[in-house]
């Protein structure tokens, strides 16, 4: 990696998900060194894993790998350095997501491929020859998924996936709703009633996909009213979600049972499960939303990007900084001190410049791209000397 960028992480390691050589907790912003000779561009914070994708296309991963969700066979059941998969190591892959156990990514070819665990038809495996029956295998080696798709973004829920096509139609499969609610699918269903879509993001159980029209539509779990529907009704095909309508919509995003939303001018909605704090809205509400409601307390922040964890939240500002706000225990929120709270807060980017002559010291590190997990954080920064600062 060039000497003016890193990679960041902090809150829990008890997986090694942070990648930092140890299966310690953070709670202040610590350096990935083992991706320092890398080009990142991009970096995706699981439930219990991790991963970075590189501009050359290669895929490293860390983290939990009982299942295989790291891309490779198991040796042990969590790694804590970062290492390349191997079987996708002459493709070049743009885009991954992770979900509960598995894992998915998309190569420039618009290819997808699957690995980890498959118990409910998640990877997509197709059906035993034999038996007709689809093999519930865990999937220890990526394999291809969805070949008759050319795939433009994938994501990953707890137990199923979704994969935006090129031509902007959304297919899915595995069990998109808690076990034993809803017939698992182990081969690509489409999503009826989606056209021109733009954008999707997936929760634990829970969808969302951004038309380009700027029309959002959500469907699956709604428990807490992650939905943004009105109230707390499942719902099995896409119904739009409400309260959004005038406003210019650039990004999405959705965490374990909460959602967010943001707009052309940098505002920030967010609905669903309230606990913890994890919507933004200050220490004296914390009660779930079943309709998007705007995160005041970072309006003037001018966002361009919000990333959902399990329990937490990250914000992104144009000029490189990072507030988080959610439950705080592990140091998920990055701020020193595990605290909890529904008021957000810039996390302090406190590193040394890295080999750089005297006259460039002077600066301070922004972020680029933010990525929650379960109980951790990435994000990519880059070094800002004072004389480009000022530019």
């Amino acid at each position: 990696m060039a000497s003016d960028t890193a990679i960041i992480t902090w809150g829990s390691g008890e997986d090694g998900q942070l990648g930092i050589g140890t299966n310690d907790d953070k709670d202040r912003v610590c350096v990935v060194t083992a991706l320092d000779s890398q080009s990142v561009r991009s970096v995706v914070a699981g439930s219990r894993n991790s991963l970075a994708i590189c501009e050359d296309g290669k895929l490293f991963t860390w983290g939990w790998n009982q299942r295989g969700t790291l891309g490779h066979p198991p040796e042990t059941k969590t790694e804590n350095v970062p290492s390349q998969v191997k079987a996708l190591a002459n493709v070049k892959i743009v885009q991954a997501a992770i979900g509960g156990w598995h894992c998915l990514a998309v190569d420039d070819q618009g290819r997808a491929y699957a690995w980890g665990g498959n118990e409910y038809g998640q990877c997509g495996e197709e059906p035993e020859r034999d038996t007709g029956k689809p093999l519930k295998r865990d999937i220890v080696i990526p394999q291809r998924c969805a070949p008759k798709l050319v795939v433009r973004q994938v994501a990953a829920g707890g137990t199923h996936s979704v994969v935006l096509t090129r031509e902007g139609h959304v297919w899915t499969w595995g069990q998109p709703w808690p076990p034993g609610d809803i017939k698992q699918i182990s081969t690509p269903v489409r999503v009826q009633g989606l056209d021109a879509v733009k954008l999707i993001a997936v929760g634990a159980f829970h969808n969302l996909a951004l038309q380009e029209d700027g029309t959002l539509w959500a469907w699956g779990n709604n428990e807490y009213g992650q939905l943004g529907t009105g109230d707390t009704q499942p719902r099995s095909q896409p119904i739009t979600v409400h309260g959004l309508s005038g406003l210019t919509l650039v990004d999405i995003a959705a965490g374990g049972w909460h959602s967010t939303a943001l707009t052309d001018d940098g505002e920030v909605y967010g609905w669903g499960r309230g606990e913890h704090g994890r919507l933004g809205f200050g220490d004296n509400d914390k009660s779930s939303k079943m309709v998007p409601q705007k995160v005041h307390l970072l309006a003037g922040e001018d966002i361009v990007q919000v990333s959902c964890g399990g329990t937490h939240s990250a914000a992104l500002t144009r000029d490189g900084r990072i507030f988080s706000f959610g439950r705080g225990d592990h140091g998920r929120l990055g701020y020193g001190r595990k605290v909890t709270t529904g008021q957000p807060m810039e996390v302090p980017i406190n590193l040394p410049p890295r080999n750089l002559c005297d006259t460039e010291a002077q600066g301070h590190w922004i972020a680029k791209l933010i990525a929650s997990g379960g109980r951790h954080t990435l994000a990519i920064v880059e070094w800002k000397t004072a004389e480009s600062t000022e530019s």
